[in-house]
């Protein structure tokens, strides 16, 4: 198995769509709506200032994602990279490499200049709750609302 992670290229975004309808599958708050998620994943690949995608290859074929979308912060007066999307296909899981794929967006983080890694994730998905704490990621105090327009 050979395994690389890069930038996501257009290519990349049908399959990047794949991940996403198994994600919001797994998550209460979404619906998977294929074309709204490529509407999604085109405008951040358009616009880098928004944010980025990364995706991770096995032997090729693209095999998980993250998205680093980027706003700043007040508080820390720096950028900071709010980080979604993060998923592994069900059959590459288990081999470290959602950890790998999580760690290279840390470091793409860190040489941008970034104070500050978020993430938002079901409060239900024990197993990505855990995946995240040995990742370092703590619980904030801070509570999410939002209001769909």
């Amino acid at each position: 198995m050979h395994a690389t992670i890069d930038f996501a290229i257009a290519a990349d975004l049908p399959a990047m769509a794949d991940l996403l309808h198994e994600l919001f599958t797994l998550e209460s708050d979404f619906q998977p709506e294929r074309e709204r998620q490529l509407a999604g994943l085109q405008t951040i690949l358009n616009t880098p200032a928004l944010g980025r995608l990364f995706v991770l290859r096995v032997d090729g074929k693209v095999a998980g994602m993250a998205n680093a979308l980027i706003t700043i912060s007040t508080a820390l007066g720096t950028p900071v990279v709010l980080l979604e999307d993060v998923i592994v296909s069900k059959a590459q899981r288990g081999d470290g490499l959602g950890r790998r794929l999580v760690e290279h967006v840390f470091d793409w983080a860190k040489a941008q200049g970034m104070g500050r890694v978020t993430l938002l994730a079901d409060e239900n998905n024990a197993p990505a709750l855990a995946f995240y704490a040995k990742l370092g990621f703590e619980k904030s105090a801070m509570v999410v609302r939002r209001k769909q327009l």
